[in-house]
């Protein structure tokens, strides 16, 4: 959600932000600009850094993968230990 903000600036630096970026992008600009400084952007950091481990990123995708190798090779699309598990309702 956007919220609507109301900023003083001397009017050099208006023009200047006019000249470089342009009349409608001066917003989006400014918080480009300000959201490093007020946004904790440690868990982004982290996600980054974890995509980064290629090793991490290659195990994962190998237990994605057979996950879903055992969703299609079992009755409902359910693994074979869940499916042992649920039972069948009366017909």
């Amino acid at each position: 959600m956007q919220r609507k903000l109301t900023i003083t600036l001397d009017e050099e630096v208006y023009e200047g932000l006019w000249r470089r970026v342009g009349r409608r992008r001066i917003s989006n600009y400014i918080e480009n600009l300000v959201r490093p400084h007020v946004i904790d952007s440690s868990l982004d950091n982290g996600y980054k850094a974890m995509a980064a481990d290629v090793e991490r990123e290659t195990e994962a995708a190998q237990w994605c993968n057979s996950l879903a190798g055992d969703m299609t090779s079992s009755p409902c699309g359910f693994p074979q230990s869940i499916s042992s598990v649920i039972k069948k309702p009366p017909s």
